[in-house]
């Protein structure tokens, strides 16, 4: 057991460092931060004190320890360092954990190798997120460490929809198959949507819709997932900000024999030249809209395509489900873009999926229902939370008393 009550979060990318401490108490956050640009000539560090203005540190940060490094300065300035008898775990997100980590892990030798391991489904997310748990390791070698997984809760994923239609043993031999990501939002918003509903999650049959940047969709039954729209690599499913989403695999043939373009040309055009910013230049959903309020036709055609795709992800849902209590939107799109949620769910009234004009006008940072009344589907807007969810699960794990 452990006698403290703060969790440091760390989410480490390829080139920054993002912090929360939370104290598991009360859910605050007695201080937050981001390392950016590291390993760059102008590199920053932004500290958010528990009282005070915001700190910011402009310098160069030559890799993932000298940015760790200074974090650590910065808690410690406000009492609240890496060494503080108060901390009780430190949480770190790791974008794969394969179909082996179902859970929070704590982190040792064997489980960084097996992280690393899973490095050719994920090179881009778990070299980064190994860094950032080899430094935490190397400061506070004595302190629990947690591994939570952004694909751990699609592990309850049945295999008729984890499984690609191709032959087994290859998929098996380079471990292709289904995995989902944002499992920590989808978790955190499922249940937080049966709070928001005074129900138990085990009653209920949820449509998650995350849509960020990066977007992805959940079918939960029972607080369980068992179906959801990324699938090897978050490229699949609802169009993004750059990616794709859902395209026919012949696409990459065609773009490379009758188009001349390499694997890794392809590999950017899908992840980073596509989506809204591939269809009208911006993959801000803000500058999409205005543009297309503006009699925009490439803005109109983008935001048409974004929804369509929602939409029909809505739908097929619904049939997974077979009963569809709440269509619950979550990130920054589904929580701020009104016009999304309106023309998502427009038209689908005879599936008891309606939303209340103005109670969808309605722009606030608390969970709330925006669905008329008489609807038979809850239409719910839930903020989500991942770096509470990941403090938690990492809690939970060394804290015998929660």
């Amino acid at each position: 057991m452990t006698e403290g009550t703060l969790v440091l979060v760390l989410n480490a990318g390829s080139s920054s460092v993002k912090y929360q401490l939370i104290d598991m108490l009360d859910g605050s956050r007695p201080a937050a931060g981001l390392v950016e640009r590291i390993g760059e000539a102008n590199g920053r560090l932004v500290h958010t004190p528990p009282a005070g203005e915001r700190r910011e540190r402009l310098r160069v940060f030559a890799d993932h320890a000298e940015a760790l490094a200074a974090i650590a300065e910065e808690l410690a300035a406000d009492g609240l360092g890496l060494d503080s008898p108060d901390l009780a775990a430190i949480g770190h997100r790791v974008v794969h954990g394969g179909q082996r980590f179902a859970a929070p892990t704590l982190i040792d030798d064997e489980v960084v190798a097996e992280i690393r391991r899973l490095i050719p489904v994920a090179p881009l997310h778990n070299p980064a997120n190994i860094m950032g748990i080899e430094v935490a390791r190397a400061l506070r070698p004595d302190l629990p460490q947690v591994a939570v997984f952004d694909t751990a809760f699609h592990t309850t994923v049945p295999e008729a929809a984890a499984r690609y239609a191709i032959d087994r043993k290859t998929a098996e031999q380079h471990r292709v198959r289904r995995y989902g990501f944002h499992g920590t939002s989808h978790q955190y918003v499922s249940r937080a949507a049966a709070r928001l509903l005074g129900r138990d999650p085990v009653e209920l049959n949820v449509i998650v819709l995350h849509l960020g940047n990066g977007a992805s969709a959940s079918a939960v039954t029972g607080g369980v997932c068992v179906e959801t729209s990324m699938g090897l690599t978050p490229l699949e499913g609802l169009v993004m900000g750059t990616r794709s989403g859902d395209a026919d695999p012949g696409l990459v043939f065609h773009l490379h024999r009758v188009g001349g373009l390499t694997i890794d040309e392809i590999d950017d055009l899908l992840n980073r030249r596509s989506g809204l910013i591939g269809l009208c230049g911006d993959n801000d959903m803000r500058e999409v809209l205005r543009r297309a309020d503006e009699g925009d036709e490439d803005a109109q055609l983008a935001f048409d395509v974004y929804v369509h795709r929602l939409r029909k992800y809505i739908g097929a849902y619904y049939a997974v489900l077979g009963r569809v209590d709440a269509v619950v939107f979550t990130a920054g799109v589904g929580e701020n873009a009104a016009p999304v949620r309106a023309a998502a769910c427009a038209g689908l009234s005879a599936l008891g999926i309606e939303v209340d004009p103005a109670l969808n006008a309605v722009r606030s940072g608390a969970a709330r229902v925006i669905s008329p009344e008489h609807a038979r589907v809850t239409v719910a807007v839930v903020p989500t939370d991942e770096e509470l969810e990941i403090a938690r699960q990492a809690f939970a794990l060394v804290h015998d008393d929660i």
